[in-house]
């Protein structure tokens, strides 16, 4: 799992059967102190994360087979939280 922060959303008219009414999020993973942690990514977000919000995600396809009921589901990266808050540093 990873944090990242939300930048906006996408749209395909061509996509896998799984992807189906499902909302695409453009994400930038974020590493420490919130500094990029790679390039930009497209997860599948069921939480309804807006731009600029920090979220969780993770990789597991586990995960993503079972919140699309799709064992074939090509999707890598999914929301699976929304951060409220950082911890503040001690």
């Amino acid at each position: 799992m990873q944090p990242a922060l939300v930048l906006g959303s996408a749209r395909a008219t061509v996509k896998h059967a799984s992807l189906n009414g499902e909302r695409l999020l453009v994400l930038q993973p974020l590493g420490v102190d919130d500094t990029p942690d790679g390039p930009p990514l497209l997860a599948v977000d069921h939480l309804g994360a807006r731009r600029q919000d920090r979220v969780m995600i993770t990789s597991d396809g586990l995960h993503a087979r079972e919140m699309l009921n799709d064992p074939h589901t090509p999707v890598r990266w999914s929301v699976f939280g929304l951060i409220d808050s950082l911890p503040t540093r001690r």
